[in-house]
């Protein structure tokens, strides 16, 4: 629109110019070199005209004789560039699609083409990797290293490289010079705090996760959740040896996080060494609240040393009313109630949990209510832990397919901060080709669940009580537990293939 509009303006000036030199007849006088030329104005306009339209045309052939090989070499260049990056598309197309030829002959073709340029080096080291050939893949990534623009990306390629080698001091050295590098790459800051918790640097994590939480990597609450879980960590470590230490690690991790569990334990089993009882209290009913545990439950039924089993029975009552009654409180008032003879309570406690598939905790606090009341080698007695055997599983630590007696900071499987959640394992594990995986060690590894190998016998009544099964493990609040095994189906009772034991020494893993 503007540009009609400027053409008919200058069209209108070249109009009334014309006809102003119409209106304004002139003569022309040209003398040179003893020569006279005279001409009109119009014809002498018109001469000059057609000399600026010539001498332009000489100029530009001219120009363009001289600048020919120049621009040949310009277009020659273009084309290769056009080439070399349909190439680099064609090759990132094969990377995505996993064609390992196309996309290092492309690579190749890109890298002729294009020379060597961040793009062209990022996919001969992507086509290099979908190859197998892990050698020239890491050549690749160390040019991209060092080069000032892509050396943080060839940082990133060489600790994927050396993670796949398994040289993980390698590793660390590659992810910790990208962070110093680049503070906000995420990757690295998350392998170095992994590094620090496997080696178990609470401190310096701490501040890994205090600076990710200044840069914005991470929101405010699972900041304060992961620096309660390393404080927590560092109290566990403290406890024993730095009593004073540890309880200020474990307070602020209980400010920070309140709900965390094995941080209350600490802070209320601390405090109560200090005769603080009040505050102690006060720190597992909170955590109680949130999450019922039996080890809290345990620190606080043995808050006061000396207090008889009725109190402690009153305890239980009190944790039974913070929690509503969950399954849990219930089972720490049948605890209670059986170390202080009141059987009848003990009972009426756990009637809700043994109506309908009662677990395998459940089963055994009733063989021991049974067992104290009537002895143990009563039918009863039996009859629960022969039930105890086929039971549901009761809740525990899990983490990554891993089940533990134990919290534990990091993962055993992955190293992942706050892994381990605590609830109840599906019924169905892994098969034994599982138990032979590599589990990479952590640095303070949780307490592997030990399943038994003894064959379980079928379901009897008090008629014909069934024999104990031995190899019982403490859990809770000081009940005997077996982990449950999930009962045959069409088949004779014992072990079946989903349910042979691990080592002793490794965790258990989950489906």
């Amino acid at each position: 629109m503007w540009r009609a509009l400027v053409f008919l303006a200058l069209l209108a000036v070249a109009a009334y110019g014309a006809v102003w030199i119409a209106d304004h007849p002139g003569t022309v006088t040209v003398v040179w070199n003893g020569y006279e030329i005279g001409m009109s104005l119009a014809i002498a306009l018109t001469g000059v005209l057609v000399a600026a339209i010539v001498l332009g045309l000489i100029w530009a052939v001219v120009t363009g004789v001289i600048g020919l090989p120049a621009s040949i070499s310009r277009s020659t260049r273009e084309r290769r560039r056009n080439k070399g990056l349909a190439s680099l598309s064609r090759g990132m197309i094969a990377v995505g699609s996993g064609d390992p030829l196309a996309a290092r002959r492309h690579a190749g073709d890109a890298e002729r083409l294009l020379g060597s340029q961040p793009l062209t080096l990022l996919l001969k080291a992507q086509a290099a990797q979908i190859s197998g050939d892990r050698d020239a893949a890491e050549q690749a990534f160390k040019r991209m290293a060092d080069d000032p623009e892509t050396r943080v990306l060839g940082l990133r390629g060489l600790f994927v490289e050396a993670r796949r080698r398994e040289d993980e001091g390698a590793a660390r050295a590659y992810a910790s010079e990208a962070a110093r590098l680049a503070p906000s790459v995420t990757w690295a800051n998350e392998a170095v705090l992994e590094a620090q918790c496997a080696d178990g640097e609470w401190s310096a994590a701490t501040e890994t996760v205090e600076r990710r939480a200044a840069l914005g990597l991470m929101d405010k609450h699972a900041a304060r959740r992961q620096r309660a879980v390393l404080l927590t960590a560092a109290a566990q470590r403290h406890e024993a040896g730095e009593p004073d230490s540890a309880t200020e690690q474990a307070l602020k991790a209980v400010k920070l996080a309140p709900d965390l569990v094995p941080a209350a334990v600490i802070a209320g089993r601390l405090l109560a060494r200090r005769n603080d009882l009040r505050k102690a209290a006060k720190i597992i009913e909170a955590a109680w609240k949130a999450t019922p545990h039996p080890e809290l439950a345990k620190v606080y039924l043995n808050l006061r040393t000396g207090d008889s089993a009725r109190d402690r029975l009153a305890r239980a009552e009190n944790l039974a009313k913070l929690s509503s009654w969950e399954p849990e409180s219930r089972l720490v008032i049948a605890q209670a109630a059986t170390e202080a003879k009141d059987f009848g309570r003990a009972r009426e406690a756990l009637a809700p949990l043994t109506d309908d598939r009662p677990t395998a905790r459940v089963c055994r606090m009733m063989a021991r209510i049974e067992a104290a009341e009537h002895g143990a080698e009563s039918g009863r007695s039996r009859e629960w832990l022969a039930r105890a055997a086929r039971a549901p599983r009761d809740p525990a630590w899990v983490a990554d397919g891993i089940i533990s007696e134990r919290w534990a900071p990091v993962s055993p499987v992955s190293g992942r901060l706050d892994a381990f959640v605590w609830k109840t394992p599906p019924e169905i594990l892994a098969g034994p080709e599982d138990d032979d995986a590599p589990v990479p060690a952590s640095a303070e590894p949780a307490a592997p669940v030990a399943i038994p190998t003894t064959p379980v016998p079928a379901p009897v009544t008090t008629d014909s009580p069934a024999p104990s099964t031995p190899g019982f493990l403490q859990t809770g609040a000081g009940t005997p537990s077996v982990p449950p095994t999930p009962a045959p189906v069409n088949g004779p009772t014992g072990p079946s293939s989903a349910t042979q034991a691990a080592p002793a020494d490794r965790p258990r893993r989950i489906a």
